[in-house]
């Protein structure tokens, strides 16, 4: 399946339907996290794999990237619904339990604070209480370059969240990662078989090239 489409030039713009990203665009990285690297009972096996991606991708934009972390709950107590049982297979990742900094970003990415931004949510989706659409709605934000992971689970949450809020949303195809390359595939062709006109799917060193 192709992505690309000729621009006003006649030239292709491959994985970018419409154009260059302009200047109301952020980078969304996605929960690249300690707590998602190794050693940690939430490993995610591609995670350093895709890191040098992510990390281009923050040096071309840092003060437009805007990176979000994965909160659990201090204890069991304060899982709401359905998130009890979840804890309750996962204690020892209730924030009572874990080191503090397993939810500090890997440290790759976080020299680039405070030029970048943090913002924490307590579940998958960024969207939830509204904090981070109103946040990028008084920057003027249209358009979000996505990274990060897990590529079927938060990422997703929040790629389709951004669809319905009417978004641009291009993502950085081998800047995610996932535990399972099962559902990382499943994911991605759902992204481009079913979401082709709204979202957008572009390699790093594409994106990169596009926007010099």
């Amino acid at each position: 399946m192709s992505f690309g489409t000729p621009d006003k030039n006649g030239k292709v713009n491959e994985g970018l339907i419409y154009g260059p990203p302009g200047d109301r665009t952020v980078h969304l990285c996605i929960d690249m996290q300690r707590m998602f690297d190794k050693g940690s009972p939430w490993a995610v096996e591609w995670l350093r794999r895709v890191l040098p991606q992510v990390c281009q991708v923050v040096e071309r934009w840092p003060a437009q990237t805007v990176f979000t972390r994965f909160i659990p709950p201090e204890t069991l107590d304060d899982a709401p619904g359905t998130w009890r049982p979840y804890y309750e297979k996962w204690p020892q990742m209730l924030r009572q339990n874990i080191d503090p900094d397993w939810l500090r970003l890997l440290p790759e990415l976080e020299l680039h604070l405070p030029t970048a931004r943090v913002f924490d949510k307590p579940v998958y989706s960024p969207w939830m209480d509204g904090r981070l659409h109103r946040m990028l709605q008084e920057d003027g934000i249209d358009t979000l370059v996505m990274t990060g992971g897990e590529t079927d689970v938060c990422l997703l949450a929040a790629v389709i969240g951004a669809v319905d809020l009417g978004y641009r949303v291009i993502i950085v195809s081998d800047a995610l990662c996932s535990s399972t390359d099962e559902t990382h595939d499943a994911t991605m062709e759902i992204y481009g078989n079913r979401f082709g006109q709204q979202i957008e799917m572009i390699r790093t060193e594409k994106l990169l090239a596009a926007v010099v």
